[in-house]
């Protein structure tokens, strides 16, 4: 199924048009502890959500387990809720992810609909249809693919977004002007996160999930091109990883910034990326992003946290790579000694 996206300039009539679209008896929304407060009063009095039943969960990635998905599941079934109701997502990816995979799965799969709030939902989480919770210290380890019925975006949510979390989505763009042109490559590297243009941003993320959804139409179970979205995620989920298991969390799209740095060093060395464009990257990433600190006793840990990547096959780790921006290189492979040598890079790059 092709799920909706739409590009919203009001709301209001946006929403009700993607809730009528979905015969419904009985509707839900998820939030979490933040949308609860900055998102919902922008909606919650339109017409089109009478009635309206709300779950609401902890905040963050942490919260994105087994434990907060059996609570939605417990909420949606003391509520009355029918394989015939409706849920909408107002959150981050964490919200998208989890409320979808709760939809896919209770009863057999309920209808869902995202309204994503972060500019990490808008270009990514919630866009392509991956749900799923975090298990047994693995990013998104449990889950499964199913699109929403539509996928709301519209940036007036990123007015109240705090500036990590608008760059932490803004990587996830960066990474699709990689595997799209130097145009929009070019574009990204211009734009200043320090004083954000919110017209040219709403233009910018238009762009940006019009290349995700390019790739995914394609490649909707991730076979083959779909691998092109992985690119930066070897790395930076094992960055995540690390950082859980050290309690110093980082937000999703600085791990992918700092995988990116990684993996277009390895593009470099394996398949020919240009250097001068793999610089550029770089030094945006290090001017935005700062860096993930660790030393050399951390990565045989980082090396095993990418063995246990979904991508891998029999062990081996698998990257996405580039040959030049927009021409990419799925199920490449590098050696441990390759990976300890793409840390090294990273560190002394980084100033690490």
């Amino acid at each position: 199924m092709k799920q909706q996206v739409i590009i919203s300039e009001k709301l209001e009539q946006s929403l009700e048009q993607a809730i009528a679209s979905c015969v419904h008896d009985k509707l839900f929304i998820l939030t979490d502890e933040m949308t609860h407060h900055l998102c919902l009063p922008l909606i919650q009095d339109y017409s089109c959500m009478s009635g309206c039943c709300e779950i609401s969960i902890g905040a963050t990635d942490e919260h994105k387990n087994l434990e907060t998905l059996a609570a939605v599941w417990t909420a949606l079934g003391t509520a009355g809720a029918t394989r015939h109701s409706l849920l909408i997502n107002l959150g981050g990816g964490m919200v998208t992810d989890l409320g979808g995979f709760a939809a896919s799965t209770f009863k057999r799969g309920i209808a869902y609909i995202n309204v994503p709030t972060t500019l990490l939902a808008m270009v990514d989480a919630s866009v392509g249809g991956k749900t799923g919770i975090n298990f047994n210290g693995l990013k998104n380890e449990i889950g499964v693919f199913n699109p929403a019925q539509s996928v709301l975006l519209d940036t007036e949510f990123l007015k109240s977004l705090d500036d990590r979390n608008l760059r932490s989505g803004y990587a996830e763009m960066l990474k699709h002007g990689l595997i799209s042109t130097v145009e929009n490559w070019a574009e990204l590297l211009r734009f200043d996160l320090s004083a954000v243009d919110y017209e040219q941003l709403q233009r910018m993320v238009a762009t940006s999930v019009a290349i995700k959804e390019h790739v995914v139409e394609q490649d909707p179970f991730e076979q083959g091109i779909r691998k092109a979205l992985n690119l930066g995620h070897t790395v930076g989920h094992a960055f995540e990883s690390l950082a859980l298991e050290e309690n110093r969390t980082v937000l999703h799209g600085y791990a992918v910034a700092w995988g990116l740095v990684c993996e277009l060093y390895l593009s470099c060395v394996k398949v020919g990326f240009p250097r001068d464009r793999m610089r550029q990257t770089v030094q945006f990433i290090r001017e935005n992003y700062g860096a993930f600190v660790f030393d050399c006793k951390k990565y045989e840990r980082l090396y095993e946290l990418m063995t246990h990547d979904k991508k891998n096959t029999a062990g081996t780790v698998n990257f996405t790579l580039l040959a030049d921006v927009g021409d990419i290189r799925i199920n490449q492979t590098a050696s441990k000694e390759e990976i300890f040598q793409m840390l090294d890079f990273y560190r002394e790059t980084m100033g690490c």
